[in-house]
């Protein structure tokens, strides 16, 4: 799923106006509210601009509570020094705490959005495993995997190419990684390079056919999604491979 730059400016602008408009609406109780009852209330605070932000924004957001607690809300006011040794207590507490808390938010957000993400995967990989199945002409699966591929990849574009091997573009391999002649980038970077870049569509050891992508320049490309991306060109691998058995569902 591609980074948004813009959430996470607007998650650390939060991290720290957030707790800081938290703490000056509490200023006016302060004498009777304790120093524990507000620092719960701000690691709350913490909590939801983690959980919709990132670590970063999160580990800010606990600093900023512990920082604006210890100028408004422990005397002496207005300063940032503590006095009472409960108080440090709380405001150490406020600030590992929050820290602790702000991260495990992430942490829940980040595998949220992974759940989602494979779900969605699963999803493609089927609806393109029974359209095989169910017999379609092979023109109409290049069709569809080439719809998944641009959305999956984030592509600009995606063409079928049927049994060309011409020139010699940048491919991606069966375990994610793209091999540019003896060049190999590792499975784990999170994007394609800025050129076209060959998926090979293969079943029983014979070449049918690539699609040829067109990256987005600077759009992030897990690994996993580029996998099911392998294994949708397996699927049409095998939808060319049935056309050519039988004859009558498409070119091969």
């Amino acid at each position: 799923m591609p980074k948004n730059p813009s959430r996470d400016l607007l998650a650390l602008a939060a991290a720290v106006v957030a707790p800081l408009a938290i703490t000056v609406a509490l200023t006016p109780f302060r004498g009777r509210l304790s120093a524990a009852n507000a620092a719960l209330v701000l690691v709350v605070v913490v909590v939801a601009v983690a959980a919709n932000g990132n670590r970063l924004a999160g580990a800010l957001a606990a600093l900023s509570a512990a920082a604006w607690f210890d100028l408004f809300l422990t005397k002496p006011y207005g300063q940032f020094t503590i006095t009472a040794p409960a108080d440090i207590a709380t405001a150490v507490l406020l600030l590992v705490v929050g820290l602790a808390v702000s991260q495990l938010a992430a942490r829940a957000r980040r595998l949220h959005l992974v759940t989602i993400t494979d779900a969605d995967h699963l999803a493609q990989i089927e609806r393109t495993t029974a359209l095989v199945q169910s017999g379609a002409e092979s023109r109409v699966v290049v069709d569809q995997v080439r719809t998944q591929l641009v959305d999956l990849l984030h592509l600009q574009g995606c063409q079928f190419e049927y049994g060309k091997l011409l020139g010699r573009p940048a491919r991606l391999e069966r375990d994610g990684s793209i091999t540019h002649g003896r060049a190999r980038r590792h499975p784990t970077r999170d994007e394609l390079p800025d050129e076209e870049v060959e998926l090979r569509a293969s079943a029983a050891g014979q070449f049918y056919g690539r699609f040829m992508l067109q990256p987005t320049p600077g759009a992030s490309v897990p690994l996993q999604a580029r996998l099911v991306a392998v294994t949708l060109a397996d699927q049409t691998g095998a939808a060319l491979d049935a056309a050519r058995s039988d004859g009558t569902r498409g070119p091969a």
